[in-house]
């Protein structure tokens, strides 16, 4: 007892510290509040649909670029939305002109990229190249005509190619006499063109259109 005695004199004050602060440490878990139920990662779940409607409208912006030709006011290649139909294309490029045959395009047709839009005009059947759209009927029609016209004023070079007696050269004069001096008024200003005479553009007139 003796040996106690001098130890709690000794120490006192620090033993008075230690029960203090245990009882504060033992008063501190007794009120600390119950561990709350784990709860579902929900940044994970955000993220993930965050995520994914980000990428979403990558799917539906693609284009499609078309080439048209003929017998319209802008003749030139235009982007279009994918899916898009040849009236669209033809809008885009201002529209058609007055001489432009209608009976020979599909209108509704669903375009692919990189596909040509040709619009014919009135009276012009192009031989071994079919119109965009063009039903079997106006086909077997072409088909069946003696002479097949090629429009002077809207041809392509290949087109110009295909009339008898004109080459590469010809259809290469041909385009920058169009180029310099606008449409042809009539297949005898053809003769306009050098390479081609009276006798040369009488050979192919039933071939030509203006």
């Amino acid at each position: 007892m003796e040996r106690l005695k001098e130890i709690w004199e000794t120490y006192r004050y620090q033993l008075l510290i230690l029960i203090a602060v245990l009882g504060l440490v033992m008063a501190w878990l007794v009120k600390r509040p119950a561990a709350e139920p784990a709860q579902p990662d929900q940044t994970l779940a955000i993220s993930t649909t965050a995520s994914s409607m980000t990428k979403a409208p990558s799917t539906t912006s693609s284009q499609i670029c078309v080439d048209v030709k003929g017998a319209v006011k802008h003749p030139g290649i235009y982007k279009l939305k994918n899916g898009a139909r040849v009236n669209e294309a033809v809008a885009a490029a201002g529209g058609i002109i007055n001489s432009a045959d209608m009976k020979q395009v599909n209108l509704a047709k669903q375009l692919n990229d990189a596909e040509v839009v040709y619009v014919p005009v009135n009276g012009e059947t192009m031989p071994g190249i079919s119109t965009v759209g063009a039903s079997s009927g106006d086909a077997t029609a072409g088909s069946g005509s003696q002479t097949a016209t090629v429009n002077i004023n809207t041809a392509t070079k290949e087109q110009l190619c295909q009339i008898t007696g004109i080459g590469d050269k010809k259809a290469d004069l041909i385009l920058q006499y169009r180029q310099q001096h606008g449409q042809f008024k009539s297949v005898d200003e053809l003769k306009q063109v050098s390479g081609f005479g009276d006798k040369s553009v009488e050979k192919i007139r039933d071939q030509l259109a203006v």
